[in-house]
């Protein structure tokens, strides 16, 4: 199941651009790109860095 920006936003209480610049940083997994307007996140990449967060 992939999520988009919007979704990964509302799971983690930030904003979008919060995660985006997680992204930029390398504090968060890089999205796939779909197309020029498309991107989303693969839930199995979400749940391991929540894994990974919580330790």
């Amino acid at each position: 199941m992939y999520h988009n920006i919007r979704e990964v936003a509302e799971r983690f209480g930030v904003a979008p651009s919060t995660i985006w610049r997680w992204v930029k940083d390398g504090f968060f997994p890089k999205p796939y790109k779909f197309g020029p307007a498309t991107t989303r996140w693969l839930e199995d990449d979400i749940k391991t860095f929540e894994e990974k967060s919580a330790t």
